[in-house]
């Protein structure tokens, strides 16, 4: 069926791969280095990879792989991902904006806004992104969706101080009153607890 994969890295036994997968914290690369050790021991392929949760042709690509780099192979390669679409330093001129917060008479808006700032994005760099990945970039520069409450530019704090003085305040809460003991439909009377 399967026959045995040639390991040409031989600077560790299956003992000591085996101590190496006892301190791995990652549990996908403790069970590759664990196959491989089963291999050093003498098991074919197919029973290594069935024992160890895998493919016979995906533990002979690890076998490659710590032939080529060692244990470091067997660990997970972080994926490229896509490029940021805003450099460091337009993300940096982002911020600044941000927290400046908007100009009412330039923005026509008291307040920040996720398409507000996609809008700005566009004007400013050129670069079109939707409203969603705004709140994605502002998350990853630090900033929370929470904002303070908006005030009005031409509202009069001393104003809202006095009529707070000068209203009613609410009645007093009454008492709760004891509720009398009820009878019950059998006709006894019954007693609170």
């Amino acid at each position: 069926m399967g026959r045995a994969v040639a390991i040409a890295r031989l600077d560790l036994t299956a003992e000591e791969l085996r101590g190496a997968a006892s301190v791995e914290k990652d549990g996908a690369a403790a069970r590759r280095i664990l196959a491989l050790a089963l291999i050093l021991e003498g098991v074919d392929r197919t029973s290594a990879a069935r024992i160890c949760g895998m493919d016979r042709q995906t533990l002979r690509d690890w076998v490659h792989r710590y032939n080529d780099e060692g244990l470091a192979g067997l660990r997970d390669r972080a994926g490229g991902g896509r490029s940021p679409k805003l450099s460091q330093e337009q993300r940096a001129e982002f911020a600044a904006l941000v927290e400046a917060g908007p100009d009412p008479a330039l923005h026509k808006v008291v307040r920040w806004r996720r398409v507000d700032l996609r809008d700005e994005i566009k004007r400013r760099f050129g670069v079109e992104v939707h409203e969603r990945s705004v709140g994605k970039i502002l998350a990853s520069m630090g900033y929370r969706r929470l904002s303070v409450r908006p005030q009005h530019p031409k509202s009069d704090p001393a104003a809202q101080e006095t009529f707070k003085k000068t209203s009613r305040r609410p009645w007093p809460a009454q008492s709760p009153r004891p509720q009398e003991e009820s009878r019950s439909k059998s006709g006894f009377r019954t007693k609170r607890v």
